[in-house]
């Protein structure tokens, strides 16, 4: 398909872009402890310059060392010696064509004191943030004022730098937007009060980066269509805003929405559509008449032209899209919208950062570490050896395009009649469709990379070696762990339920609280009051806090329950025994259906043959190796192929 729109080009400012395709600012916590832009932030940068953004636009920048920093590893322009390497990342983006905007970032009370040694975080008001947990202290008007140089300061080095553009991040309920939106600022001194109050630092901060750099650098501002709190910026008030930020000359908005304690509307998980949020921009553009990118959760590259032509913005910002696959725009300028690996929603990267680590992704294995394990590092010395793969979940397929872009000669041996393995299972619970586009995403891989896939077949080991395969990637997945307790033969698995293989009636006991467990839950509860059964005090282990919260929500919704600290102890006729794991006293729970969800075990065919085969030829990766989810299996898969030695 063609994309006119999307690769139309345009002009923020005087400056020319090359489409309509902007990366907004993600934290990314890959810069040096210096604050400097690195080797691997810098290769970040550029595979999505490569892969087709006209702009990119860095992640939160920080301009103040001392309650400024929002994360580990943070890119910094609070001093000058930061610009040597800010211009070598410049140099990286231009090379391809490609514009670079730095995000001036404070996160005021929206950062923990343990980033920023010990203090107190500061703010426009003493309002807390909820997430955070901790009271901010208001900024004396002294206070105010310095921030808006260290605003300005930052300004100044990334133009110094080469840098085409500043933002000032002035939404998502950071420091900025905390001044902007009533629900934080309660201050009665001139930089609160009344809406030019509560305007005045944002005022001053584009003041004094104009009168330092210039009227031709272009300014950026992202801010709140709405902060989706009583009391905050509503749409009407976004409006205003936005008008009154158009009347102090800037060149472009960028607008999202929400605060930390709005939740999910600033990132929002798979249960949101596509588009949800673009009535936002879109009523800022009919008021405005500077250029204005948004923000739409878009997945899809002609959901992307949609926005465009029903005239919703100028700009389509595709943040999580890039991280995903950092060749987005590339894809789609080629029409190959099938081979772009999209966001699923799933809130990994998110997990991940807030743990304090580099960004990954579920579904991109190489995102976080362009520069280590970059495709343009494989070593392609395969001479087409012969490589078998065991199993065509994403695992298998995983590593079956790393060894074949190596050189290996690989076949793809799958037991049933499809690919995508459990998978296929997971895509099936409300909002989970994207995962079908990934197994469709993984296939087109495979084909295109040579792949040779053999389906309804299970080799031995003396099989392989009659057909001279010189090595084996076991990636057979695994089954559904079942204890051995009274009455288990009563219980059937979740992966049965989900794949219509075994019916529930009347009352369901779904056994476990992980992702599988929950899932399925909120699955069955549209039909049946069900009680989720977990040994552990929490649910939803490893998944991303807004993630639990919904499937608790539905499940609690449908009139369905949760027993945390709860071990199974039998199964029988019309009801489950459970023991509680502190007091070790027991209970019954009504439960005509029982349904395990309590993990996988490792599935290893002919594994003892296959060991005496092929020796250290033989490499376990997914479930075969460890039980774990989509993330855990793509990343195993690709380091272990990446490095495989025939």
């Amino acid at each position: 398909m063609t994309y006119t729109k999307l690769f139309e080009p345009g002009k923020i400012g005087k400056l020319e872009l090359k489409n309509r395709i902007v990366m907004p600012a993600m934290g990314c916590s890959l810069a040096e402890s210096s604050g400097e832009a690195g080797p691997r932030m810098i290769r970040y940068y550029a595979e999505r310059a490569k892969g087709g953004a006209g702009l990119i636009i860095t992640e939160i920048t920080r301009v103040d060392d001392e309650t400024g920093v929002g994360t580990p590893n943070q890119l910094s322009v609070t001093n000058t010696h930061v610009v040597g390497q800010l211009h070598r990342l410049a140099e990286a983006v231009h090379a391809y064509g490609t514009k670079l905007f730095v995000q001036l970032h404070h996160p005021g009370s929206q950062t923990p004191s343990r980033l920023i040694g010990g203090r107190q975080p500061v703010s426009a008001s003493d309002v807390t943030c909820r997430v955070i947990g901790e009271q901010p202290r208001p900024l004396t008007t002294e206070e105010v004022g310095a921030m808006v140089k260290k605003f300005v300061t930052g300004a100044v080095i990334a133009q110094k730098a080469g840098v085409d553009g500043v933002e000032i991040h002035a939404a998502h309920g950071y420091l900025v937007s905390q001044f902007l939106s009533p629900y934080t600022n309660k201050r009665e001194d001139k930089y609160g009060g009344s809406f030019e109050g509560r305007m005045r630092f944002v005022t001053e901060i584009i003041m004094g980066i104009r009168a330092y750099c210039g009227p031709a650098f272009p300014i950026s501002v992202r801010m709140n269509g709405n902060d989706y709190l009583e009391g905050g910026i509503d749409d009407e008030e976004g409006i205003r805003i936005a008008k009154y930020l158009e009347s102090l000359g800037i060149d472009a908005l960028n607008i999202s929405c929400g605060m930390y304690d709005s939740g999910a509307t600033i990132i929002e998980p798979s249960y949101f559509a596509e588009g949800w949020k673009r009535h936002l921009g879109a009523n800022i553009r009919k008021a405005v008449n500077i250029p204005v990118i948004a923000v739409d959760n878009i997945k899809h590259p002609s959901f992307a032209e949609q926005m465009l032509e029903e005239g919703n913005c100028d700009f389509v910002g595709i943040a999580r899209g890039f991280l995903a696959d950092s060749a987005w725009g590339a894809k789609a300028y080629e029409g190959k919208d099938l081979s772009i690996r999209k966001c699923l929603g799933c809130m990994e990267c998110f997990r991940i950062l807030n743990d304090g680590l580099p960004l990954g992704c579920t579904l991109n294995p190489v995102l976080g570490r362009e520069f280590e394990w970059g495709k343009d590092k494989l070593v392609k010395n395969g001479n087409g050896r012969k490589i078998a793969v065991i199993g065509g979940g994403p695992a298998g397929m995983q590593a079956g395009t790393v060894l074949a872009a190596r050189g290996f000669d690989v076949t793809l041996f799958e037991k049933t009649e499809k690919l995508g393995g459990t998978v296929n299972v997971a895509a099936v619970p409300p909002n989970k469709t994207m995962l079908c586009e990934f197994v469709e995403t993984m296939k087109a891989e495979i084909e295109e990379a040579g792949v040779k896939v053999r389906l309804n077949t299970s080799p031995s080991a003396a099989d392989l070696k009659a057909e001279g395969f010189e090595g084996v990637f076991m990636a057979a997945g695994g089954r559904p762990a079942i204890p051995a307790i009274e009455g288990i033969e009563k219980a059937v698995t979740a992966e049965d339920v989900l794949c219509g293989k075994a019916e529930v009636t009347g009352d369901v006991a779904v056994i476990g609280g992980g992702v599988t467990g929950l899932e399925t839950a909120e699955t069955l509860s549209k039909d049946h009051k069900v009680t989720v059964v977990e040994m552990m005090n929490t649910v939803g282990k490893g998944l991303y806090p807004s993630v639990v919260m919904h499937l608790v929500q539905e499940i609690a919704k449908a009139g369905g329950a949760i027993a945390k600290g709860k071990a199974l102890c039998a199964v029988k006729d019309g009801e489950i025994t459970v023991m509680d794991t502190a007091t070790k006293e027991t209970e019954s729970i009504k439960a005509d259906s029982v349904v395990l969800a309590m993990g996988v075990k490792s599935e290893r065919p002919d594994i003892d043959a296959m060991k005496e085969a092929f020796g250290n030829k033989l490499v376990l990766t997914g479930d075969s190796d460890r039980p774990g989810q989509i993330y855990d299996a793509l990343h195993s898969a690709y380091d272990r192929a990446f490095v495989f030695e025939a």
